[in-house]
C-alpha cells in the first residue's frame, strides 16, 4: 500500500511481536531493515528469515538500547550494511518489567523502567538523527498507559511512556525544520508477549469485553500504522500520538 523502496529503516526491539510486525511490514513495502534485538538472537534470526523468504532485505543487530555504546553500534552496523543515510527509525524497544505499587517501587526498578522505555529512545534518536535527511521519519512507542496511568502496579511504566509523548513533541519541533517528522504510536490492549507475561487472563478478557470492537488488537495492526507513519503517505503528520485501542480511550 505504501512504497518504501530505497529506504533504510532501523527497528529497535524488532525481533518479536509488534517490533517483528513493524520490521516485516516495512520490508514488504521495500525498505531494507536493520532488526535490533537485545538478548534473543533466535527470534531476530527468525524475523530476518521471514523477511528474506518473502523477498525482502534485512539484517539482525544485537544491542541493548539503554546503553549509548550499543545504540551507536547498531546505527554503525546499519549504515555499514546499507549506506550512509537512515530514512526511518522505529523505537519499539521497551517493556513493563514488572508491576510494583508505590510502597514496593524501589529506585533501582524505577530507573530501569525509565531507561528501557524513555532513555533508550533518546539514545537511539541521538545517534540516528545525523544520518537522517529531509523526508526522514521517527516513530516512537508510547502507550494508552501514558494517558490513563496504566494498570495496577504500572505507574513507572506509565510515567516512562508519558515521557515518550513529550520527547516526541519536543523533537518534532526541533527536527521538523530539517524535514524530519517525529510521531508516536500509543497502543491499548494488544495480543502480545507483554500481556501474556504481565496481565492476568481475566483482566484481558474484561478489557476486551469493554472495548467497543469487543477484542484485543493484533501486532500486525500496529505494524500497519507504523508503516503509514514511516511512509510519505503521512508527510504532514508531525508531533502526533496516534491512539490505537479499539475505542477504549479517546485522546
Amino acid at each position: 500500500m505504501y512504497s518504501m523502496n530505497g529506504k533504510i529503516a532501523i527497528v529497535t526491539g524488532g525481533a518479536r511481536d509488534i517490533g517483528q510486525q513493524a520490521s516485516i511490514k516495512l520490508a514488504a513495502a521495500g525498505a531494507k531493515v536493520c532488526v535490533n534485538y537485545n538478548s534473543n538472537q533466535q527470534q531476530a534470526d527468525e524475523t530476518v528469515k521471514l523477511i528474506k523468504d518473502a523477498g525482502g532485505k534485512a539484517i539482525a543487530v544485537q544491542g541493548d538500547m539503554t546503553k549509548a555504546a550499543d545504540a551507536k553500534k547498531v546505527v554503525n552496523a546499519c549504515i555499514g550494511a546499507y549506506g550512509n543515510v537512515i530514512h526511518v527509525l522505529v523505537n519499539v524497544a521497551g517493556g513493563l518489567m514488572g508491576r510494583k505499587i508505590l510502597a514496593d517501587l524501589d529506585e533501582e526498578f524505577f530507573d530501569a523502567v525509565i531507561a528501557v522505555n524513555l532513555k533508550s529512545a533518546y539514545l537511539v534518536i541521538r545517534e540516528v538523527a545525523p544520518y537522517m535527511t529531509e523526508g526522514g521519519s521517527i516513530v516512537n512507542f508510547s502507550s494508552q498507559a501514558a494517558r490513563d496511568g496504566g494498570g495496577f502496579g504500572g505507574v513507572a511504566y506509565a510515567a516512562s511512556k508519558g515521557g515518550i509523548l513529550s520527547l516526541t513533541r519536543g523533537l518534532a519541533k526541533e527536527l521538523g525544520p530539517k524535514g524530519i517528522r517525529v510521531n508516536c504510536v500509543s497502543p491499548g490492549m494488544i495480543n502480545t508477549t507483554f500481556h501474556n507475561t504481565f496481565t492476568k487472563p481475566e483482566v484481558r478478557k474484561n478489557v476486551a469485553a469493554a472495548t467497543p470492537l469487543r477484542r484485543e488488537g493484533e501486532a500486525r495492526e500496529i505494524g500497519d500504522l507504523v508503516l503509514y507513519l514511516a511512509s510519505d503517505a503521512s508527510s504532514f503528520i508531525n508531533g502526533e500520538s496516534i491512539e490505537i485501542n479499539g475505542g477504549t480511550y479517546f485522546a
